[in-house]
């Protein structure tokens, strides 16, 4: 097998353990017999019994499970030492703990992250004379705390926010720090109107074409049925081969309204898309720029910016769900294990000319990522997900009487079936993406 799918894989893994290291650590501490703890999912590989538990490795190396007595089998809920016996604030606890734990490893990893590599302060680096960002009293060397009425962790957040969101074009709100003192500074930025079709992207890094990284809501791309991960071949039959050949193309062929013929690939096949009429847009200028490049901290910036990185990777898995439910993302644009597993793999791969120490860093911020997205989606009220089995708690607790088990039993199965339906669909269209 690959090095980069094996270490990939390792990473996924680690984290969904840890996950699930959460509820069996916290199942024995109330003393909650667990029937099997298992790392991945299928038939067994290895096993082996101790005391009421077996502890398993399984073929599939993606998910995991924690099963406990009573759980989910209604004929075994009266049991001693079964799940539905415990006191609701113990089962509470241990449903909660897996994505508690996810945070944790968070939190670990950032810790060595902002140690080994420092952090990234979102410090305005250049405010340019007369410009309607210095006027209204922006200055250089200011710490950014919240833009656009959203809080800034760091500067990759703020960087995030004017990717997933377009820069407003009648009033930019921030609030910054200066000599300890919090001050707010709005302003009319300075705008531009003109043709576009209304794409982002980056150079592919290993090969010819250039990467949508976003569509803009509206955009006549979008409504073309492009999509985030689309490589852009050709604009009007010239073959445009990274960034700097589109940038070109357009100064020397300003787009007027006139329609233009696309050509792109996606999953190794070529489409073209012709007689797209680029549509008249305003454009604002964040009228400053900031640092993005990360820095060494004593020990209270140290922890600090520590909790700053876990809380940014938690914002951008909500930012990604809304953007999901506002149109900026399709469902065709999500991950399931297949690509998390190629994502890791590619990080791994840009990563390792560079040396030891950036690949290990890179492999701890894709640790980060993922346990702050596993520890959210799990917190979501769906059925079969932790947040899911909280919120038939809650119920529980409101009516001060337990749920009848046979209803909760079919709930969650309901839920295990709709959610087991949708990852095979993701990872179906992750494996398209990939032939």
């Amino acid at each position: 097998m690959n090095v980069r799918i094996i270490v990939a894989i390792l990473i996924l893994g680690l984290v969904i353990f840890f996950h699930e290291l959460g509820h069996f650590l916290l199942a024995k501490a109330n003393h909650i017999v667990v029937l099997e703890f298992a790392l991945g999912m299928g038939p067994r590989i290895l096993s082996f019994q101790r005391g009421e538990t077996t502890y398993a490795w399984k073929l599939l190396p993606f998910g995991g499970s924690c099963s406990m007595l009573g759980e989910d089998d209604p004929e075994t809920q009266g049991q001693k030492g079964s799940f539905q016996q415990a006191a609701l604030w113990r089962r509470a606890f241990v449903v909660a703990a897996g994505p508690c734990f996810n945070f944790i490893m968070a939190m670990i990893g950032a810790m060595i992250l902002i140690g080994a590599a420092g952090a990234d302060p979102a410090v305005v680096l250049e405010v340019p004379q007369g410009s309607p960002a210095q006027e209204a009293g922006l200055q250089e060397g200011d710490l950014i705390l919240r833009y656009d009425g959203n809080g800034i962790a760091n500067a990759s957040e703020l960087y995030t926010d004017l990717i997933l969101g377009d820069i407003p074009t009648d009033e930019i709100r921030l609030v910054v720090e200066r000599e300890g003192e919090r001050i707010p500074i709005r302003y009319a930025p300075e705008t531009e109107t003109s043709y576009k079709l209304g794409f982002y992207y980056q150079d592919t890094g290993d090969q010819d074409g250039v990467l949508i990284t976003r569509l803009s809501s509206g955009s006549v791309l979008r409504d073309a049925g492009l999509l985030s991960g689309d490589i852009l071949t050709a604009l009007n039959g010239q073959e445009i081969h990274d960034t700097e050949e589109l940038q070109a193309y357009l100064q020397q062929h300003p787009l007027d309204g006139s329609p233009v013929t696309v050509s792109i690939r996606r999953s190794g096949h070529d489409l073209t898309l012709e007689d797209l009429e680029p549509r008249m847009e305003q454009n604002a200028f964040l009228g400053f720029s900031f640092n993005l490049d990360r820095e060494k901290q004593g020990f209270a910036g140290w922890l600090q910016y520590s909790f700053a990185e876990v809380r940014y990777w938690i914002h951008v898995v909500f930012k990604s769900l809304a953007c999901l439910f506002n149109g900026t993302f399709s469902v065709q644009e999500m991950s399931g294990p297949v690509g998390i597993v190629n994502t890791i793999g590619d990080a791994y791969e840009e990563a390792r000319p560079l040396g030891i120490g950036i690949t290990l860093l890179t492999l701890i911020n894709m640790i980060i990522l993922l346990s702050a997205n596993l520890g959210v989606m799990n917190l979501l009220p769906f059925p079969a997900l932790d947040g899911g089995r909280l919120l038939l708690m809650l119920i529980e607790g409101i009516r001060r009487k337990p749920l009848d088990p046979r209803i909760e039993a079919r709930i969650n199965m309901t839920g295990l079936l709709l959610l087991m339906a949708f990852m095979i669909y993701i990872t179906a269209h992750d494996i398209f993406k990939l032939i």
